[in-house]
């Protein structure tokens, strides 16, 4: 490990998780009052769940990247995972309700629109493996799970995060490079993820981050 790597660490063991959780906050804030001002262009609803959307999928590829950083760059970020997480399951949320809310409104129609559009259908799949992995991040979770188990369970944030992809990449018209490129990344980071696993399964990670 290189000495900026060193000290890079060093700081970054020594920073809060907080900015994370207030930058995410605010910026869902942001866009739903340039969603209110005009500043979203001229169809403001679509333009905010998109925004929410995409802002949660960046969440996801960052947080599927830390532990790549840590094996094949020796940043860690580990302390930042969970804020990392949570934020995008924050984004995802509010992407929804934006959905629900603001664009369909109507209930009988929301559970028509999930049955119907294949790229709603697996977009509300990847949120109902979020759900468990954002209710249970947590230190109470932690120990009331036990670690192993703990660490089972979050692994559904590989086919939550594939799922995301897939609902991006099904729902532009045509053939879009940006939707494919987050896909991509995300099927490469979870490749790498699962080699590093691979490689520690006789050697189970002594604490949960």
């Amino acid at each position: 490990m290189s000495s900026w790597t060193s000290n890079l660490n060093s700081v970054l063991r020594r920073a809060s998780t907080a900015p994370v959780y207030i930058l995410c906050m605010g910026h869902i804030c942001w866009l739903f009052y340039l969603g209110l001002t005009g500043g979203l262009g001229v169809e403001p609803i679509k333009a905010l769940e998109h925004a929410y959307g995409a802002a949660g999928l960046k969440a996801l590829v960052v947080t599927l990247a830390v532990t790549p950083l840590r094996s094949f760059a020796g940043v860690n970020l580990l302390k930042f995972r969970r804020a990392l997480g949570l934020s995008a399951f924050f984004y995802i949320v509010a992407h929804l309700l934006v959905w629900l809310l603001l664009d369909v409104q109507q209930i009988g129609q929301i559970w028509a629109d999930i049955l119907k559009r294949p790229y709603i259908t697996v977009g509300m799949a990847g949120f109902a493996l979020l759900l468990p992995l954002a209710l249970t991040s947590n230190n109470i979770s932690i120990r009331r799970l036990g670690a192993t188990r703990w660490r089972t369970l979050h692994r559904l944030s590989y086919p939550a995060a594939i799922l995301g992809g897939v609902h991006y990449v099904m729902l532009v018209k045509g053939f879009q490079i940006e939707p494919m490129l987050y896909l991509s990344a995300i099927l490469g980071l979870i490749s790498l993820r699962s080699r590093t696993l691979g490689r520690k399964t006789a050697q189970p990670p002594s604490r949960v981050s």
